[in-house]
């Protein structure tokens, strides 16, 4: 198993940045006819992660997913950071010169 840090470029700074979750997204409901106090917690997926970053990196979010997935699976690692796994070297380099040839430097990867 290889895995690569997805790294982007920051609209607003300009420096590379890859998306962390600091806290998990927690939900709850509003009832009509009772309070329900009840909360579900739960992590963001890798591409829920990348989906929130649209207009904060200089890359259409939904290009970049498409573009990842046909080669590597993108997912939130145990320490909450975005890593995108490969089952073969040969898809890893593939990638990372995708990337490079459609973004320039607005994308990178970095194996961990």
């Amino acid at each position: 198993m290889i895995r690569a840090k997805l790294w982007f470029r920051c609209a607003a700074l300009h420096d590379p940045v890859s998306p962390v979750v600091v806290r998990p997204a927690v939900i709850g409901w509003e009832a009509k006819q009772r309070n329900v106090e009840l909360t579900i917690e739960r992590n963001f997926t890798g591409e829920e992660l990348v989906k929130r970053m649209k207009g904060w990196v200089t890359t259409n979010t939904a290009e970049v997913i498409e573009t990842v997935k046909k080669r590597g699976f993108m997912k939130v690692f145990e320490d909450n950071t975005l890593v995108v796994e490969f089952d073969r070297e040969e898809d890893y380099a593939a990638l990372k010169d995708e990337l490079r040839e459609k973004y320039g430097a607005e994308i990178d990867l970095e194996k961990v």
